[in-house]
């Protein structure tokens, strides 16, 4: 199971007069990263440079930098805390003093790395969604049961077959809650993925 942040988030590291802002945040979806690196980007800064993971989905951004030097070392810091759904951006104030390929991908890696090591987190839950057929018979047994496998109700109904009964629940326990329902049932519940 992966991790994201528990909410927004910020990392100030000053490297020969430079300053480097991290501001990092949970997002769900593209749209929200680059809502947030709007938001946060400074554009009196000489650099804002970003990269997020969303499952599969990444992107990174130079933002003028060296390639290779800015984008691709923070989403390497956040692949490296082993994060999922979470936008990074660094943004920079130059010093004066030029820091060469290596000691930019160190600050700008360093620091978003840095930021996201010490940040509170939270788990990303996996929810799998199953419909249930039962006669009406099996109801008390069904009802008892989900109770105790943390699931969600997304609808029920009744018609001259039964009962059916449209569920959301963690994913890592449906198996169980299959099972167990057969048990309790005597085989009498069908599942079907909606």
């Amino acid at each position: 199971m992966s991790s994201t942040l528990a909410g927004p988030t910020s990392y100030l590291l000053e490297v020969k007069h430079s300053r480097f802002l991290v501001n990092a945040a949970p997002v769900e979806a593209p749209e929200d990263a680059l809502q947030f690196i709007a938001r946060v980007g400074d554009p009196a800064a000489t650099h804002n440079c970003w990269a997020y993971r969303i499952g599969g989905e990444y992107r990174f951004n130079d933002d003028g930098e060296p390639a290779g030097t800015a984008g691709r070392p923070i989403l390497a810091a956040i692949d490296g805390q082993g994060l999922d759904q979470v936008v990074a951006v660094v943004t920079r104030w130059f010093g004066g003093i030029k820091l060469g390929a290596g000691g930019l991908v160190r600050a700008y890696g360093g620091s978003a790395a840095e930021c996201l090591r010490v940040a509170p987190r939270r788990e990303l839950v996996v929810f799998a969604e199953v419909s249930l057929a039962y006669p009406f018979a099996e109801t008390g047994p069904v009802h008892a049961l989900i109770a105790q496998f943390d699931v969600e109700k997304l609808d029920e109904r009744f018609d001259a077959d039964g009962a059916r009964l449209h569920v959301r629940l963690p994913a890592d326990r449906v198996d169980a809650l299959k099972a167990r329902l057969r048990d309790a049932t005597r085989d009498r519940v069908r599942f079907s993925e909606p």
